[in-house]
């Protein structure tokens, strides 16, 4: 937060911020030792955890309807200093997308995406703010329920939800954001928006604000939204992010994934690009499902993916294809996000997987119609783990967001993951959700 009449400088010069944040996991520990040479990264611009800088994009401003005169500005960043000025910091995930959005550009197209977010909305019985609750990360508030499901789209349990989701709706209007649909989701206390189709970079930063807005709005009220996938309470369901997402052509803004033939689900370039998306699906899960907490919501017959497969409306596909010849809105839904995850990174390793599919005009495989028992399928990854091994083997992955990037990620996560180790119980059923998880996620995503 900065004062009003420091604006001007800060549009001009920047705002400085320790770049050591950006090596910190979601504990907020710092991963690497910045205070050795080259910052544990190989970067001297890291060392002693130096001052990088923020530049306001102001294309992104908004005030905020919730707070006092505040306003908000999204920003990309750039190392400081003589020899340094304006060079961009290699791990600002928001340029990574820019470089996808700009490779897809060169190919043509341009990205639609279309947002269809799960959360969990509970009514705050006890904050915890004892000085004995703090800590990395410190204890979540303790919760009740606002209606107690399973009733999907259900009018009568949509009256308990909705004077959460009234001050929802009204601050999110307030941004300008591209509202659809709120729906009463199956689980306890839960909830679903879907967002209209924005272009690439402003549908991310979308996810961002509306993440943001949600979590700060309804606190002031005294509810607590999460967008942890499955949180450690009874009977409560996971959620998850589906991503819908077309390309267009950029000479003409039409789009370039509906199909010319009857029997046929896509165009041949959506064909390709959906071939991208299977082939480097379980080292995009790293992106699209980046917490131990997420791969507990890979379950079979549960309305959630399970294996590497795609369907026409199918809900138990990973990839799920919809619409069809002479409809504007064809497009592929991935079911396999997790609400929590970075919306930049998400989007650009879709980009990545599905222009590796137009380039190499990969085949695509036969539909699924028993998306829960494909043999010769192969299974998403169990864990984040799993995951990160994945990705790390990636080449496609390495070569398009750099393996600088892969490997600082790949550790950040680690680290996550050997914390998680390190407190879990010997011999605890990995499908179940542990105090870890909610500790570590609950309030921070």
């Amino acid at each position: 937060m900065i004062a009003v009449a420091e604006v001007p400088s800060a549009l001009k010069s920047g705002v400085g911020f320790p770049s050591s944040l950006l090596a910190k996991d979601t504990s907020n520990k710092t991963v690497f030792p910045v205070f050795t040479p080259g910052a544990g990264l190989g970067m001297p611009e890291f060392e002693g955890a130096a001052d990088a800088v923020m530049v306001a994009d102001p294309s992104t401003f908004r005030v905020l309807p919730w707070a006092h005169k505040a306003g908000w500005l999204l920003c990309d960043l750039r190392f400081p200093g003589s020899s340094n000025a304006g060079k961009p910091v290699p791990f600002d995930t928001r340029a990574l997308l820019k470089d996808a959005l700009a490779k897809l550009a060169q190919a043509g197209y341009g990205l639609l995406a279309g947002l269809e977010v799960e959360f969990h909305i509970f009514r705050i019985a006890d904050p915890r703010l004892r000085p004995e609750d703090a800590g990395q990360p410190g204890s979540p508030p303790a919760v009740e329920l606002l209606n107690t499901g399973y009733q999907l789209l259900s009018e009568a349990r949509f009256d308990q939800l909705e004077p959460a989701l009234e001050i929802l709706r009204a601050n999110l209007a307030g941004l300008g954001l591209p509202l659809r649909s709120f729906e009463c989701e199956f689980g306890p206390s839960q909830a679903e928006i879907t967002l209209s189709a924005q272009e690439g970079l402003a549908a991310a930063d979308t996810m961002l604000l509306f993440r943001s807005a949600a979590k700060q709005a309804l606190r002031r009220h005294g509810y607590h939204a999460t967008f942890m996938c499955r949180p450690k309470l009874p009977n409560v369901m996971s959620s998850g992010w589906h991503l819908h997402q077309s390309l267009f052509a950029l000479s003409n803004k039409k789009n370039s994934f509906v199909p010319k033939e009857k029997d046929q689900p896509l165009s041949p370039i959506g064909q390709h690009y959906l071939s991208g998306l299977l082939e480097h699906a379980r080292a995009a899960c790293a992106f699209a499902t980046p917490t131990v907490n997420g791969y507990k919501r890979y379950r079979p017959y549960s309305l959630a993916p399970e294996r590497v497969i795609w369907g026409r409306d199918s809900r138990g596909a990973m990839l799920r294809v919809l619409g069809g010849p002479g409809d504007p809105a064809t497009r592929i839904e991935n079911r396999i996000g997790e609400p929590g995850a970075n919306p930049y990174l998400y989007f650009a390793s879709q980009l990545h997987a599905g222009l590796d599919g137009i380039e190499r005009k990969l085949p695509l495989p036969p539909a699924s119609r028993t998306p829960y028992e494909e043999e010769k399928a192969d299974l998403l990854p169990r864990s984040l783990a799993e995951a990160l091994g994945y990705l790390k083997a990636s080449k496609r992955l390495r070569a398009a967001m750099g393996s600088a990037f892969v490997d600082y990620y790949c550790r950040i996560k680690q680290a996550e993951v050997e914390r998680f180790d390190h407190r879990n119980k010997e011999g605890a059923d990995e499908r179940e959700v542990s105090e870890w998880e909610h500790r570590e996620y609950f309030d921070l995503l």
